[in-house]
């Protein structure tokens, strides 16, 4: 028994630090491994060499319908499901295999990384939860993020018909100035 406790703890630990390295905070690692708060805070300064940051997660699904985190979102949800429909694996491990993905995308395509791990793991458990689901676009016939019991018969992503100040953004101003002519 004892054997047991002691392999189950050092894959808790294999895990924090791992989920750490993607970008973890604190309430995603207390509520994915069974590592005293303690242990978690000691490893996530070894880890990172600084304190984890301090303040609660976010609980609105109002910040995955903006326009670039929807997109983000909607990409991610799509590299999750496939994970788990053919790498057949448990939700936590699907989650950071989708995740990796999605920064491999993100980083081929020279693009801002919206969604951080913890943003990526809240999603799943709004979807788990029922305060998210997936509506097709009627034009692009892709898979989006959207509110739960929202009509989506008529759905029209944001990429179909972009918002008027879609992409413009003080970093997106930055980076066109920046850019060579």
């Amino acid at each position: 028994m004892r054997n047991k406790s002691v392999l189950q703890e050092a894959h808790d630990i294999q895990k924090a630090v791992e989920l750490i390295e993607l970008g973890a905070r604190m309430q995603m690692l207390e509520a994915e491994t069974s590592l005293s708060r303690e242990r978690l805070l000691k490893l996530y300064k070894e880890v990172k060499g600084v304190s984890p940051p301090k303040g609660m997660l976010p609980f609105s699904t109002d910040w995955f319908m903006s326009w670039q985190p929807n997109i983000h979102a909607s990409l991610f949800m799509a590299l999750y499901r496939f994970v788990r429909a053919h790498a057949k694996l448990n939700d936590l491990d699907a989650i950071v295999q989708a995740y990796r993905l999605y920064n491999e995308h993100i980083q081929s395509f020279e693009m801002e990384q919206v969604l951080s791990l913890t943003r990526a793991w809240t999603l799943i458990r709004f979807f788990d939860a029922k305060l998210l689901q997936s509506a097709r676009c009627t034009c692009c016939g892709g898979e989006f993020v959207a509110h739960a019991f929202d009509p989506t018969h008529e759905y029209v992503c944001g990429l179909c018909h972009v918002p008027s100040r879609a992409g413009k953004t003080r970093r997106a101003q930055v980076n066109l100035e920046a850019a060579p002519p």
